[in-house]
């Protein structure tokens, strides 16, 4: 894993999601998911992308239950987008480059119109 998209745990989500001065797209993934790995790659190029406009965290549930059932995360991978605090967009399971970056500028779009 790269520092593109840095590990938050129970203890640091509040701090590094919650409270973040930027949106966050913090993706819950396992080490045993098929589909986390496949979608990885693409998370840490859109990390690169939005840099300085948009942090990317990772999230491992099997190490972090708290957080993982506090938000009701039942499918993984699973990205979720906050802004200034608040989740604007939930994406679940895989899905390809494209629609990930309309889902997240879609999310930023509608938040920063608010």
């Amino acid at each position: 894993m790269s520092d593109k998209a840095r590990q938050v745990t129970d203890a640091s989500f509040q701090q590094d999601v919650i409270e973040s001065s930027l949106p966050v797209v913090i993706d819950f993934w396992a080490p045993w998911c098929g589909p986390c790995r496949m979608v990885a790659p693409i998370v840490e190029q859109l990390a690169e992308e939005y840099a300085g406009k948009v942090t990317f965290v990772k999230m491992n549930v099997d190490e972090n239950m708290a957080t993982a059932g506090k938000l009701d995360i039942r499918s993984i991978p699973t990205l979720i987008v906050y802004v200034a605090g608040k989740e604007v967009e939930r994406i679940v399971g895989f899905a390809p480059k494209p629609a990930l970056k309309g889902k997240i500028d879609g999310a930023l779009a509608k938040a920063a119109a608010k």
